[in-house]
């Protein structure tokens, strides 16, 4: 089994305490980012966001070639309709 962690050789108690120093700010570091992540997943899921997701969605179904499609034939059927209740 190879040993991935080989042990480290200080000379001298100051560089112990600049490593645990080190490792204490990597940690706060690493603490920081994992509660902005934890941020940004809650706002993801907001209902202004969700919404927003709705209707970017919505719009790019009817501004794409289906869209442009749906768009013509909509209001063709809409009068269509629309003469239909008046009897002509």
């Amino acid at each position: 089994m190879i040993n991935i962690m080989q042990a480290k050789k200080y000379s001298s108690y100051a560089q112990i305490d600049r490593e645990l120093e080190m490792l204490k700010v990597e940690k706060e570091i690493s603490y920081q980012k994992l509660v902005l992540s934890v941020q940004k997943t809650k706002e993801s899921f907001s209902f202004l966001n969700i919404t927003s997701n709705v209707i970017d969605t919505v719009k790019s179904t009817f501004f794409s070639s289906y869209g442009t499609i749906f768009r013509l034939v909509i209001p063709i059927v809409v009068k269509w309709f629309k003469n239909k209740k008046r009897g002509d």
